[in-house]
């Protein structure tokens, strides 16, 4: 399983972004997916995941309301909105993916592919 992330950039505080993670080397409808994020020196953050058909999902309570994920399983892609952006969003985004079970947990341990990260940065 392979995963490309992309979609991150510069904004300023109270703007968007949508990032994408683009799923190959397994159909995306049999994985769970999710995004972390990580700054330096600090631990990977939870962020969001979602089930393998997309009904279900699971939020950090630090993005709880501004964050969207969704998925479109025929084009193999997740999808992180991002709305009300704050400095404090400022990070390297990772989508991250497990095929072997249907838990879309919130510990980075649950899950074994992850893709090469996109930086998100908010200006104040």
């Amino acid at each position: 399983v392979q995963l490309q992330a992309c979609g991150g950039g510069l904004v300023q505080a109270g703007g968007s972004l949508r990032l994408s993670c683009v799923v190959s080397g397994r159909t995306a409808s049999t994985t769970v997916m999710a995004w972390f994020r990580q700054v330096p020196g600090k631990e990977r953050e939870f962020v969001a995941s979602i089930n393998r058909s997309g009904v279900r999902m699971n939020y950090g309570d630090s993005v709880q309301g501004r964050f969207t994920i969704s998925r479109n399983n025929p084009k193999n892609t997740v999808y992180l909105q991002m709305n009300s952006l704050k400095p404090e969003d400022t990070a390297v985004y990772y989508c991250a993916a497990d095929y072997r079970t249907t838990v879309y947990g919130k510990n980075p341990q649950d899950y074994n592919y992850w893709g090469q990260g996109t930086l998100v940065t908010v200006s104040s």
